[in-house]
């Protein structure tokens, strides 16, 4: 495994790398690439173990002095509990859980992951669809791998900008029209509410709110982002008996949050939120809005090599 090297910083401009990772579980097709597999999650964190100091999202970190490292989960996949805590808690690593709470007890999948089935799934669908927002001037060709490929990407830019009713209607018009059922794949389970007690319990883990239908906030108003905002953080509270102090953005881009949004959760009690806005974050870094890395299922030795970049960037 490749070391870090001793890494030098003026104490002032010590960077704080907060990491992103959604899944740990192996798929055979991942589209997204949103999973990493347990072999390299568990090698990933070894190494940040042996050569980093580590530190919890939700603490102070205006006292840190070297270069730290946190980690953090988005979305709420039912293998952050079943695969990802016990390599945290077998190497001693904390993270932090940002859950969507809307499908937590139910055998649906987050909307991209329908989405990736509905499309992808080897699924016989018509050669020609036309638009999946009635206009019959939109239409996508889906006869063969490459069109089926164009088609999922244009379809999950489009709905990334819907907010959740409509988006679910154009969801279920795609069912219809592809003939596939509603029940979600086992391997793209979301969290239960036992699942959530689970992580809470352990020492390892810190859950954050992430919205109810995981919508961009940015598309919605003031009075539906606070529902979603303050509707996942109530369902967490009760489901864990604990206060829930950290939020993330879903989608986390730029675009997709406002100022008004980090009004609504610094008024909901938090004291801190993370973007998804790549960069490093610092003692003097706006807690509302704290950049992040994702991770990929890189090696370990590709991992040591991205880490060294997100330092010196």
């Amino acid at each position: 495994m490749k070391m870090a090297r001793n890494w030098l910083f003026n104490c002032v401009d010590v960077p704080i790398i907060v990491l992103i990772y959604h899944r740990v579980t192996s798929l055979q097709f991942d589209p997204q690439m949103l999973a990493v597999t347990p072999e390299n999650f568990r090698a990933h964190m070894q190494y940040l173990k042996a050569n980093l100091s580590l530190a919890r999202f939700e603490e102070d970190w205006t006292g840190v002095k070297s270069p730290t490292v946190v980690v953090t989960f988005d979305d709420g996949y039912a293998d952050n509990a079943l695969e990802a805590l016990p390599i945290l808690e077998e190497v001693g690593v904390p993270a932090t859980f940002f859950i969507s709470t809307g499908n937590i007890n139910t055998s649906s999948e987050f909307w991209w992951d329908e989405l990736e089935r509905i499309i992808l799934f080897g699924r016989e669908i018509p050669a020609i669809i036309t638009g999946i927002d009635g206009d019959s001037n939109n239409r996508w060709p889906t006869g063969n791998d490459n069109e089926r490929w164009k088609y999922y990407h244009e379809i999950h830019r489009l709905l990334r900008g819907y907010e959740a009713t409509e988006r679910d209607r154009l969801l279920r018009q795609l069912r219809r029209r592809a003939e596939v059922g509603e029940g979600g794949r086992e391997t793209h389970m979301v969290l239960t509410d036992d699942l959530v007690r689970r992580l809470s319990a352990s020492r390892w883990a810190t859950i954050g709110a992430h919205t109810i239908s995981h919508t961009s906030l940015s598309v919605l108003s003031a009075t539906k982002q606070e529902e979603e905002i303050m509707g996942s953080k109530r369902t967490l509270e009760e489901l864990t008996g604990k206060r829930v102090l950290v939020f993330s953005y879903p989608i986390g881009s730029r675009k997709d949050y406002t100022l008004e949004s980090i009004d609504l959760c610094r008024r909901a009690g938090f004291i801190k939120t993370a973007a998804s806005i790549r960069g490093q974050a610092h003692r003097w870094t706006d807690p509302y809005q704290i950049p992040r890395q994702l991770v990929r299922n890189w090696s370990v030795n590709l991992f040591a090599r991205q880490m060294e970049r997100f330092m010196f960037q």
